[in-house]
């Protein structure tokens, strides 16, 4: 648990420099799931006819495989099981935890502003 939070506390801080679909590749690798590229005909085709940047699910062997897209990036196939998914949705659950607390942190900072000498309050109408 504490490596899932460390690497979205990684995720968070480099999040302005990494694109929204980057980021999100980035915490699919590090949930485990597998990299395929797209390096001939038939893959490119059948990557083409998946939903871009979205998860999708598949039966294999009576397994769900887990599937992910990405046409634009890598032109690849993110793909992994029920655990790698459930690891994946923990690390955006945590991401977003974070994202509330430094949000949450930073009006309680405002709201030690004095505003006495601005002349009132700054409300846009």
């Amino acid at each position: 648990m504490s490596a899932i939070a460390a690497l979205t506390l990684i995720g968070v801080t480099t999040a302005a420099c990494v694109t929204a679909t980057q980021q999100k590749e980035n915490m699919l690798s590090a949930a485990g799931f597998q990299i395929r590229l797209a390096d001939t005909p038939a893959k490119i085709a059948s990557l083409q006819s998946l939903p871009p940047h979205k998860f999708t699910v598949q039966n294999q062997n009576g397994q769900p495989v887990f599937l992910y897209a990405d046409p634009t990036v890598c032109g690849c196939i993110y793909y992994g099981t029920q655990d790698n998914f459930a690891a994946y949705q923990q690390m955006v659950f945590q991401q977003q935890l974070a994202s509330e607390q430094q949000i949450t942190a930073m009006m309680n900072q405002q709201m030690a502003f004095d505003y006495g000498p601005w002349g009132g309050p700054f409300i846009p109408y």
